[in-house]
This record gives structure tokens, C-alpha cells and sequence, in this order.
């Protein structure tokens, strides 16, 4: 190429790759200008997105393949091993086989993680967790890739690199690891009024669960049931912890993860090898074809929930994790979800944000796991044989005999052949598909406030305090005024009283918020438009709040005793053995890791030490029995370390026990149970203290005395 060929200009614009994107056009890789980057191409506005969409193609493939080998998003997980099995049969609504005979059991294999983090961050950030599950089934694989949180940030699939891109850390700087709370997610937010739903529960207690034990699980999108009359039904999926739905402060969260940035993963692996097997129900909630439009949100915008009220949850099987990995790498890292491996009898609907998840999760393999067989890979494996005409590729294991690799043939007899309906072959549900090909969005999808009003109507007030202390802190860390200022105009639209508590506390005028911006289809009608100010038609829903949640059980509760030399033995032994019969476990606590001798002669082995471990990794504290031993717990090198134990633990929420002869240590911490009757605070004088204890462990946290337990008297 010749040098006069081109005007200097354009010469130093092929040589100089740096880039300013201020006051340009968004165009794709190929220089085209994009005219609406909000919304994916679909056969009408509520039809299914098209192939032809070359722009969400080259914006989610260069997404797909910009981190390898570890996870763009999920990077942070922990697995397990375990069964399904089915309780209720589903036959009425779907031909799936693994959902029709009970007592039927379907291996799995579930990968837990966090979203926004890298590999090596925190567990205890604040953020979205993952909830993947695998069903090895007669039929092929089934792969429900679904998170804690029922709702998604954004409606379309063209939104997701915008979504993550701003919720990473900022690109010049790399900061910060694992954690919203910067200018850039807040930016992005702010100009997103579709995603106030789901900030409402990232900044809730969900976004920062006690353990993967005690998280429920959501597919998010709504998906379609078909039996065998060809029938269709949607449905929603759930799975319900057994032990219930618990949190942490967000204060312990942040000590956590200096003391044990593993929590989360150390738990799950030593639950398992303990024998205390997680478990939770699975149930659906199935809406028939004729309901679809009969609810006051659209069943396709993955922005909302279908509240338990309107549609009540059914359950009908078990999930149980009951083997950890034998190789993190090997199964965990490398075990492959996606949401388009189906089986007969669910399919999917035409979510656009699902739609776009149907393309992406494959590409984003090849780049990860590097071959287009990476099914082939032990832990993505099926359990049925593999017969198809796909050939070579990098890594190939499977060795196919023959000659034939191509359909149809004679020379192989025509096989593999195609499977008939009646023995198991998979047919897309027939549907209608008739629209204008556009670039647009649903006017069934602009009411983006009421269903975050539902979430924060429903919390509780100790809920509704963390989550306004969330808002604060993460807006705290924003630099820029304007972002700030739009946030808080979003809050408006959901809570007057919530926008102006933030507002006090991060520097905005409530009384100059303009109306934010929404993704409102260029070509919507003003008349059918729902008003910001629009209510829910269920105004509160119990299943949203933690409140309501199973607090009945201590098993696999983790009860840190704290003791010295000269404990009482008797009494300290006779409550270990009372709480492990509950299936609770049991640390030992003392000044150093050496051996503890009690008054009876009987050794207790610390399994920590004061200096070692912290008060936020236990979900209680007894402070055990025995003068020698108190005194000892008080000298000069134990007492800063007894009393920050006591101290914190107080301060969370948590069940304390004080045993016999500890006075001392309840008078000089910062317990006070004079005003009135903290029930989590427990002494040894009370009646039926043991039992007492196990009530207020199973409780998990006297939530509704924070404010006291905060500022104590």
C-alpha cells in the first residue's frame, strides 16, 4: 500500500491504536454506527431474539472470550456431588422422566459461586450468588443455571457485557476486586431503571448468605412444561434450603473475609465430610398457557418474580449434596453449565435475556475450555452414550468406528438415526411466531419499580435497616455527585422515605431530583405506559423476607466453646454431647492450641485459639463453666481477645452462654440484659438454660435487638 493512498490523518488512525471515545458515535468492531444498543433483534416485540442479529452476536462472542481460562462471571465457585429425587410427580405438566416417577433419584452436580470477583476473591463479598445444577438424566444432561436471586439486573441479553463490564473493576485503575460499590456499576445503574428490582435484593441480606446451605436457589426465567398430550404450561423453579434462608451482618462479612476468605467453600466441604448433607426441596410454580397474560408484569421479563401469593410454590422432590469432589479442578472448574441443555418436556420461553443465554453459554466453553469437546470431559458427561456425526476437534476423546460421518447414509445403515417422539426424541414445542422484525422493547416490560416496592414492603425492619446502611455505603464509595443524585432519584420511585435516609446520608438534594431516564421503546404508546408511581397488586409477600424462614433447627451450626484450664468438665461435656445429639458442631476456643485440662481430669484439644480465629465465624458462643477457668480466660494474655469474642458476638446478634461462674466476663463485656429479656442471651441460672441455648442458636440472630445490642447501655 502506497503511502499517498491514504491522507495522513487516516494513516495515523491505522499506526496508533489508543482510542477516546469522548463525543463518538457507538459503533460495533466493524466501525458501523449502532442506532439502539438497548434491545436485541426479535420477530416482534415479544417474539424470540433472531440469529440474524449480528450486533448482540459480536458483542456477546468478544465478551464470551475476553478472560481465559478462568470464568468472565462465576469465576469464585465450590461444588458438590449428590442426588435428586423426585417426591411429587410432574407428569401432569411435563414428559421429562426425571420429573414423572417418584422416587425416582437423578445424580447432580451443583456449583455454587459469586458473580462480579475473580477466582481468588472473597466468598463474603456482597453479591449475587450462582446456583448451578447438572442432572445427569436417562434423557441427557439437564442444566438449570439459575442463581439466589429470582430476578436479573437487566431484561435483554444485549445489556449483559454492559452489566459486567460496569460491575468489574474499572478498567484503568483495576479497582476494586469483588465489590459494586464504585462509580461504574453505580453509573450504569442509574441509567437502568430495569435493574432497581434486583438492587433492591443485592443490597438486602441476600447478597450476603451465612453459607450456600442456607440460600435459596431461583432458575430466573420462566420456562415451559410440555406432557406428553403435547400441553403446555409455564413454570418457575425453586429450591428451598431445609435449614432456611440466613444471612450475616454486613460487618461480620467484611471481618470474615480477613479472617477466612474460604467461609463459604470450608463450609460446604466440611458439612459434607461431617455427614450433615445439605438438602433442599424443589418446587414449582406452573402457570397455564391461558394465564399468561393475566398478571399485571410480563412472565418474560426476567426483571420479575411471580410472588407466592398469586402463584403459590409446589414442592416436589429433594436436592441432596452428599459427596465433595475428588479434584477441584477437574470437576468443579471444569464442569460446563448451560441453559440450553434440555431434555423432552421443558423448553424454553422467549425471555430475551434467556435467549441471549442460549448463544452465549456455549461460546464462552469453547473459549474457557479451549475444544468444542468439552462435553467429553469426565464431569460433563453424560450418562447415556454419545452418538452423533460430530468429528475431530481439539482433545478428541470418544473414538467413533466406522466410516460415516454424515446424515443421511446408507453406508452406516442411516445411523445414527433420528429418535421418533414416542422413544425420546426432542421437538421444540410448536408454536406461532408472527411479528415485525425489530429492534425494540416489549411495552409489557417498562413497569420497572413495583415489584421492587413488593421487596422492600415485604422486609422486615432490621431488613429494611441493613439494606438502607447497604445503599449508604455502597453510594459512599461513589466520587461523582450526579450518579449519586440519579440513584437516589430511582429510590424515589420505590420509597420516598428509603430515597430520602439515603439522600441525607450521601449529600443529595431530594428536593431537585429530576425523573430518571427509562428504556422506554421509542414507538410506545403514552396511554399504555405504567406510571413510576404504579403500586403491586401483592403489596407484601412473606416468602421475600428472611423473617419467615425455618428456625428450627441447629444442625451443622457451628458453636464455638470458649474454656480455659480448669473448666468444669462435667458440665462442658454434658452440653457438647446435648448439641451435637442436635446435629450442631462444636469448636473448642482457648488461649493457645495447647491441650486444656479440666477440673475432672478430662483434656479438651482446642481446635483454635483466641488469636487464631474470630467470634464471626461461629453462629454462637458458651462461655464454659468454671471459676479457674473464667479467671484464666481473664488474664492479662486472654482477656482482650475473650472479651472481643464476647463483644462481637453481642454485637451480631448472636446466641451467648454464659455457664456457670463466668459473672465476670458477662459484667465487663458490653452483654446487657437488665432492660429486658434478650432471649439469644442466655445464663446458667436460667430455667432449662441448655434448651434455651438450642432455641435461640436455631433462631440464628435476634435481628430486632441490633439497635440495643449496638448501643449498649
Amino acid at each position: 500500500m502506497k503511502k499517498n493512498e491514504f491522507p495522513d490523518q487516516k494513516l495515523e488512525q491505522l499506526t496508533d491504536h489508543t482510542t477516546d471515545n469522548a463525543s463518538q458515535a457507538l459503533t460495533t468492531n466493524q466501525g458501523l454506527k449502532i442506532n439502539n444498543n438497548q434491545d436485541s433483534l426479535k420477530a416482534g416485540e415479544r417474539g424470540p431474539s433472531l440469529l440474524e442479529d449480528f450486533i448482540l452476536r459480536e458483542k456477546i462472542t468478544h465478551f464470551d472470550h475476553e478472560r481465559i481460562p478462568e470464568r468472565i462471571v462465576h469465576a469464585r465457585g465450590s461444588g458438590a456431588h449428590g442426588t435428586f429425587k423426585l417426591n411429587k410427580s410432574l407428569a401432569k405438566y411435563t414428559k421429562a422422566k426425571f420429573l414423572n416417577e417418584v422416587g425416582k433419584e437423578t445424580p447432580v452436580f451443583v456449583r455454587f459461586s459469586t458473580v462480579a470477583g475473580s477466582a481468588g476473591s472473597t466468598d463474603l463479598a456482597r453479591d449475587v450468588r450462582g446456583f448451578a445444577i447438572k442432572f445427569y438424566t436417562e434423557e441427557g444432561n439437564y442444566d438449570l443455571v439459575g442463581n439466589n436471586i429470582p430476578v436479573f439486573v437487566i431484561q435483554d441479553a444485549i445489556k449483559f457485557p454492559d452489566f459486567i463490564h460496569a460491575v468489574k473493576p474499572e478498567p484503568d485503575n483495576q479497582i476494586p476486586q469483588a465489590a459494586s460499590a464504585h462509580d461504574t456499576f453505580w453509573d450504569f445503574v442509574s441509567l437502568m431503571p430495569e435493574s432497581m428490582h434486583m438492587i433492591m435484593w443485592a443490597m438486602s441480606d441476600r447478597a450476603i448468605p451465612r453459607s450456600y446451605r442456607m440460600m435459596e436457589g431461583f432458575g430466573v426465567h420462566t420456562f415451559k412444561f410440555i406432557n406428553e398430550k403435547g400441553k403446555m404450561h409455564f413454570v418457575k423453579f425453586h429450591f428451598k434450603p431445609k435449614l432456611g434462608v440466613h444471612s450475616v451482618a454486613w460487618d461480620e462479612a467484611t471481618k470474615i473475609s480477613g479472617k477466612d476468605s474460604d467461609f463459604h467453600r470450608r463450609d460446604l466441604w466440611e458439612a459434607i465430610e461431617n455427614g450433615a448433607f445439605p438438602e433442599w426441596d424443589f418446587g414449582v410454580q406452573i402457570i397455564p398457557e391461558e394465564d399468561e397474560h393475566k398478571f399485571d408484569f410480563d412472565l418474560l421479563d426476567p426483571t420479575k418474580l411471580v410472588p407466592e401469593e398469586e402463584v403459590p410454590v409446589e414442592l416436589v422432590g429433594t436436592l441432596t449434596l452428599n459427596r465433595n469432589p475428588d479434584n477441584f479442578f477437574a470437576e468443579t472448574e471444569q464442569i460446563a453449565f448451560h441453559p440450553g441443555h434440555l431434555v423432552p418436556g421443558i423448553d424454553f420461553t422467549n425471555d430475551p435475556l434467556l435467549q441471549g443465554r442460549l448463544f452465549s453459554y456455549t461460546d464462552t466453553q469453547l473459549s474457557r475450555l479451549g475444544s468444542p469437546n468439552f462435553h467429553e470431559i469426565p464431569i460433563n458427561r453424560s450418562i447415556n452414550t454419545v452418538h452423533n456425526n460430530q468429528r475431530d476437534g481439539h482433545m478428541r476423546q470418544q473414538i467413533v468406528k466406522g466410516k460415516v460421518s454424515y446424515e443421511p447414509n446408507s453406508i452406516g445403515g442411516g445411523c445414527p438415526f433420528q429418535a421418533m417422539l414416542k422413544d425420546g426424541g426432542f421437538a421444540s414445542q410448536e408454536e406461532r411466531v408472527d411479528g415485525r422484525k425489530i429492534r425494540a422493547r416489549s411495552q409489557s416490560f417498562v413497569d420497572h419499580y413495583s415489584q421492587a416496592k413488593l421487596f422492600y414492603n415485604s422486609q422486615s425492619e432490621p431488613e429494611k435497616t441493613h439494606l438502607q446502611n447497604a445503599l449508604i455505603f455502597e453510594l459512599s464509595k461513589v466520587t461523582i455527585p450526579a450518579i449519586r443524585e440519579r440513584v437516589v432519584g430511582q429510590l424515589n420511585f420505590i420509597n420516598k422515605e428509603l430515597a430520602a435516609l439515603v439522600a441525607k446520608k450521601v449529600g443529595v438534594d431530594v428536593t431537585k431530583l429530576k425523573q430518571p431516564n427509562g428504556s422506554i421503546p421509542a414507538d410506545a404508546d403514552p396511554k399504555t405506559l405504567q406510571s413510576p408511581e404504579k403500586e403491586p397488586s401483592t403489596t407484601s409477600s412473606d416468602a421475600l423476607s428472611m423473617k419467615n424462614t425455618v428456625k428450627d433447627t441447629i444442625k451443622s451450626r457451628v458453636i464455638g466453646f470458649i474454656l480455659e484450664n480448669g473448666v468444669d468438665g462435667k458440665d462442658t461435656s454434658n452440653l457438647r454431647s446435648k448439641l451435637e445429639r442436635e446435629g450442631a458442631v462444636v469448636q473448642i476456643i482457648a488461649g493457645s492450641l495447647a491441650p486444656v485440662t479440666a477440673d475432672d481430669g478430662t483434656v479438651f484439644e482446642p481446635k483454635h485459639s483466641l488469636t487464631s480465629t474470630a467470634s464471626v465465624c461461629f453462629d454462637a458462643l458458651y462461655i464454659a463453666s468454671g471459676k479457674k477457668s473464667a479467671d484464666n480466660l481473664l488474664n492479662e494474655d486472654n482477656r482482650p481477645g475473650t472479651l472481643l469474642f464476647v463483644n462481637e458476638a453481642y454485637k451480631h446478634c448472636k446466641a451467648i452462654y454464659f455457664g456457670k461462674q463466668t459473672d465476670e466476663i458477662y459484667n465487663l463485656s458490653n452483654v446487657k440484659n437488665k432492660k429486658h429479656e434478650d432471649p439469644a442471651i442466655i445464663t446458667a441460672d436460667k430455667k432449662d438454660s441448655g434448651n434455651a441455648f438450642i432455641k435461640a442458636v436455631a433462631n440464628h440472630r435476634v435481628w430486632e435487638l441490633e439497635k440495643e445490642r449496638n448501643n449498649p447501655a
